[in-house]
């Protein structure tokens, strides 16, 4: 198992509590936060109960409701469905201790070299010199690549992350469109907000939160109103780049049967979705029933792309609108607000993904 994010620790979890021995390898040696909405929908919260988490005693902050803007145009509507926010960081370890607490082998502080195959299934060969080997491996090594087995795309997005301390309340969660991209904004633990930004192709002028503020603040009214007088709580964006929107793995003719992507290595949907979360969970719980069924791989892709392919659709069509059109986008949201309501249930996996 590679990559110790919500995809891989689910699976390693589940597949520990089926007897499976299973090994995991997380590259970083203590709690990080990664860029990430941190959004969590009522999907979300349904798995992480299934595998015996609880989003409130985690101290997770109820999302109720979501804004759109763009110049002075603003548009608010009532989510199809419950939603939470919570720092990746403490997702993460939660998630990674109840994996060995279930028996799975969590190694920390390791990265990944290459991958071979081999008659018997696999090798792994880490950093230190280590060789891991198992009849089957699971890449969730989320946005990075593996050599030798990386994504068959690669993009030109940009991601950042900046957490904020705001001068007054956020309950909701904000969509704002910006030049060269668009912004989430949502309440986060502790009173503070986490602002992510998802850009087109890289710009040195939002690499500072200075500079990352002023021109979320330029998309609309209503984010310079937010964000006056917020004070960043990072030096720096976090940032990632690379990022391929829209990618939905497809097998070669000839696919490796115990080779399993799940989360970001099988797809990655525009963040405006809020639904990468939901994904890496469902796809990692998914892959150890796979795993323990002795399901091919190839069959398992298969089964995930056709319930992946509508919501992937649905926020290739919305990304699109807002970047051709913020200011009509934000006016059709909100002189059709069952509509809005629609397109964002439609962007969901739903309960039998």
């Amino acid at each position: 198992m590679l990559g110790g994010g919500p995809a891989g620790a689910a699976a390693a979890l589940c597949l520990a509590r089926a007897g499976i021995s299973v090994t995991l390898i997380e590259r970083e040696a203590a709690p990080q936060e990664k860029v990430c909405g941190e959004f969590l929908g009522s999907n979300a919260a349904r798995r992480l109960r299934h595998l015996g988490l609880d989003l409130a005693a985690l101290g997770a902050v109820s999302i109720e409701g979501a804004r759109l803007a763009s110049g002075a145009r603003r548009a608010a509507l009532d989510l199809p469905f419950e939603a939470w926010g919570l720092p990746r960081a403490r997702l993460d370890e939660a998630l990674l201790a109840a994996a060995a607490t279930a028996g799975a082998n969590v190694m920390r502080g390791c990265a990944a070299r290459r991958a071979e195959r081999v008659a018997e299934g696999w090798r792994l060969h880490l950093s230190d010199g280590m060789v891991l080997a198992g009849p089957a491996l699971v890449l969730a090594n989320g946005k990075h690549e593996l050599r030798g087995q990386a994504r068959a795309q690669r993009g030109q997005h940009v991601g950042l992350k900046l957490p904020l301390r705001l001068s007054g309340p956020l309950a909701e969660v904000l969509l704002l469109p910006l030049r060269g991209g668009y912004a989430g904004l949502q309440p986060s633990v502790g009173g503070q907000a986490n602002l992510c930004v998802a850009l087109r192709k890289a710009d040195k002028a939002l690499s500072t939160p200075e500079g990352l503020l002023r021109t979320v603040a330029a998309g609309s009214d209503l984010a310079a109103m937010l964000l006056a007088g917020a004070i960043p709580v990072r030096k720096k964006p976090l940032a990632i780049a690379g990022l391929p929107y829209g990618f939905l793995h497809r097998d070669a003719a000839h696919v490796d049967g115990t080779l399993f992507r799940v989360g970001d290595q099988f797809a990655v949907i525009p963040s405006l979705a809020g639904e990468g979360m939901d994904m890496a969970l469902a796809s990692g719980i998914a892959a150890a029933g796979a795993i323990v069924a002795g399901e091919h791989a190839g069959r398992f892709h298969a089964r995930m792309r056709r319930a992946w392919q509508r919501p992937m659709r649905w926020a290739g069509l919305v990304a699109r609108l807002l970047d051709q059109t913020p200011g009509g986008a934000v006016r059709a949201a909100e002189m059709l607000p069952l509509a809005a309501r629609f397109v964002a249930g439609r962007m969901r996996l739903g309960h039998g993904a």
